[in-house]
């Protein structure tokens, strides 16, 4: 398949990193979001990191006015019915994401791929709210979208071979980046890892060995970390690394998946990460730390 128009539901941190990367790419992305408002923040957030690649000599005017150019603001699911593939990446909500499902299989042919970027939910379980679930997968990008080349391709239990090659194929020779096929398994392999670092990291914290500063500092510097693991939580959103956690928790029933105390504290607090301005640290309105 001629993937030449894509659907990006989600104008939240993945979905605009997601829709920036498929412009790049040339690829036309109908951006959807619930309201003008939220889709308007979507695309200030696009162009403000587009501008920051700008100021470092990485992308010219002329590139970035092409780039923006690919990018569709929609609030009606009903335009994604001439798309290719269409990927969800509204937030780790599995009634919502079921809902959303539903509604594209309104105005989606058979022949849609429709792709969830969920970091720990059951693929087997969004695609029963369709009408084919063969054509349900599952692709988890990973945070910053631009830098990392790595997907994470999810076989749902009815998830055809077709949709899965094609799919592939997708991932590799369109947006190329490196897939690798993961079969449906709480927090999949990414999540279920990186999120047992978050959480040991979190205890540390917890138990007073350290800093947090000096604690990322140690898994940065030493281990080559792009970011320590407090920051890292602060950029995938505090919430949903708790909300990980549970979900694997429940799944698999292991202490070890336990949220730490102090992550509860910090969701219960309102302190999400760099979405609300101050996690374990403290961001800037682009996100940057200060």
């Amino acid at each position: 398949m001629n993937f030449k128009r894509v659907g990006v539901i989600g104008g939240g941190t993945m979905g605009q990193g997601i829709a920036e990367m498929l412009a790049k790419k040339g690829i036309e992305v109908l951006l959807v979001e619930k309201t003008p408002e939220k889709l308007d923040n979507a695309w200030d957030m696009i162009e403000t990191s587009l501008d920051k690649q700008m100021e470092k000599w990485a992308l010219t005017q002329a590139e970035k006015k092409l780039i923006l150019g690919k990018i569709q603001k929609v609030t009606h699911f009903a335009e994604l019915g001439s798309c290719e593939l269409v990927i969800e990446t509204i937030s780790e909500d599995s009634e919502a994401k079921k809902e959303v499902f539903a509604q594209l299989d309104q105005v989606c042919s058979s022949k849609v791929i429709l792709a969830s970027n969920t970091s720990t939910l059951s693929l087997t379980e969004l695609a029963s709210s369709t009408k084919y679930p063969e054509r349900v997968i599952g692709l988890h990008f990973i945070y910053p979208v631009s830098k990392i080349d790595l997907v994470e391709i999810i076989r749902g239990l009815r998830t055809s071979d077709d949709t899965f090659e094609q799919t592939k194929q997708f991932v590799e020779e369109t947006v190329e980046k490196r897939g690798i096929t993961v079969y449906e398994s709480p927090g999949f392999v990414t999540s279920r890892i990186i999120c047992l670092l978050i959480n040991e990291a979190l205890h540390v914290l917890e138990e007073g060995v350290a800093s947090a500063e000096d604690i990322d500092d140690a898994m940065r510097v030493g281990y080559q970390f792009q970011y320590g693991p407090l920051e890292m939580a602060d950029r995938f959103g505090l919430d949903s690394v708790n909300a990980a956690l549970e979900r694997m928790f429940r799944e698999y029933g292991e202490l070890k998946y336990r949220p730490a105390i102090i992550l509860k504290k910090m969701v219960r607090a309102g302190s999400l990460g760099v979405k609300t301005g101050e996690g374990f640290f403290k961001y800037d309105k682009d996100g940057d730390r200060i």
